[in-house]
């Protein structure tokens, strides 16, 4: 337990986001007596959830410059981006089967292409730059005649680079080619408007923007080809997410996209801040620190700071700041008791000394000057006590 004099710390934004109180009371109308009727129903109780239906999506759609008909909800940003993946490419596939992805995308994303690989499908894992960028000339040089889609992360899950997407998406339209984006950790903290973004399949999550858990959304460009569906039955969402919606969770998504959209040049522009600080203190005052992910926290997204502590271990370094209090996470993932360095940080050129010993620090709405000072306070000697073990 941390001591009596500090309460807890929460630095895993990026992880989930507690619900915030606003989407909260929103949602409860339609986990109670009133409003739990099937969207799908033609009497009184349907109506109605059809009605706060179809509000949520003109209020989700509003938020992102995108028309309501282009929204499709989802049970969260997996099944969106495996129903842009598999589907796009599905109902492409007498173009050709070829897909362009980055080696740094998130595993819903890298594991789908992944599977399209074992069965066949050519994909190009495109490489990126020591800050993570995905560079343009390298996309341009990926694309041939049967390209069936391109798939990007806008804002990377671990280390927080911002890919230039406008470019990029530019680029793609001219050549006329599909264009998915993960934007999972950019939806509600950067400005995202798809009226003028040219990208053709976007994909975002309630969790992550003090929403619910179990909830997320695909953009289809209107126009664009529309996915073969993966989950067949009622005919739910266009045809293309059957089964009842979540009518609670979709209230809460949007609730906390427009929470989230009303304040976003706000709290960027303090999340900047804190980040720029604990930056900078940090390479300071723990020595071998590494720095994974651009230091222009312009070119980061709002609140994400990634370093490396070699030659820890991320998992162990992680339990010993949750014994001070502070919960944060790493980029490394365990399988059968043996640590697997972070095929991010490896993506960037660095060795796995420096893949293992990675702390993901993500900030948020409760985030203070006072948190991040604590955590300068004990994450040196944490990192020292490592160091020494390992000199050992």
């Amino acid at each position: 337990m941390p001591p009596a004099s500090h309460s807890r710390i929460y630095l895993d934004h990026a992880a989930t986001t507690p619900l915030h109180p606003q989407v909260r009371d929103a949602m409860l109308p339609f986990l109670g007596d009133e409003g739990f009727g099937n969207p799908s129903s033609l009497h009184y109780w349907g109506r109605q959830a059809r009605k706060a239906l179809e509000q949520a999506r003109e209020t989700v759609a509003a938020c992102l410059g995108a028309k309501p008909v282009e929204m499709i909800f989802t049970s969260g940003a997996t099944e969106a981006d495996n129903l842009a993946v598999f589907g796009v490419v599905q109902a492409l596939s007498h173009k050709g089967k070829h897909i362009v992805t980055t080696r740094i995308e998130h595993a819903a994303v890298a594991n789908a292409c992944k599977a399209l690989e074992a069965q066949g499908w050519d994909i190009t894992w495109l490489p990126v730059d020591a800050e993570g960028f995905v560079l343009l000339d390298d996309v341009k040089a990926a694309i041939r005649p049967e390209t069936a889609l391109v798939s990007i992360i806008h804002g990377n899950n671990e280390i927080g680079t911002i890919q230039p997407v406008e470019a990029i998406g530019a680029y793609l339209r001219e050549q006329g080619v599909l264009f998915h984006m993960d934007a999972v950790q950019t939806v509600g903290k950067l400005p995202i408007d798809l009226s003028a973004l040219p990208v053709d399949y976007l994909s975002l999550s309630a969790h992550k923007l003090y929403g619910p858990k179990g909830v997320g959304a695909l953009y289809i460009r209107d126009g664009a080809p529309t996915p073969q569906p993966m989950m067949l039955g009622g005919g739910q969402e266009g045809d293309l997410r059957s089964g009842t919606e979540n009518l609670a969770g979709i209230v809460g998504l949007a609730k906390a996209l427009e929470l989230a959209t009303a304040d976003m040049a706000e709290e960027s522009v303090r999340l900047r801040a804190l980040q720029d600080w604990l930056i900078a203190v940090v390479l300071e005052a723990v020595p071998g620190a590494v720095l994974n992910g651009p230091r222009n926290v312009r070119q980061r997204v709002p609140g994400n700071v990634h370093f490396s502590f070699p030659p820890g271990e991320g998992e162990a370094l992680v339990l010993h700041l949750d014994l001070k209090g502070i919960a944060v996470s790493s980029g490394s993932a365990c399988h059968s008791a043996v640590i697997e360095p972070s095929r991010i940080v490896k993506a960037l050129g660095k060795p796995d000394e420096v893949a293992k010993a990675t702390v993901r620090f993500s900030l948020g709405r409760s985030t203070t000057q006072a948190n991040l000072q604590r955590v300068v306070e004990v994450l040196p000697d944490i990192v020292k006590r490592f160091q020494k073990a390992a000199t050992k």
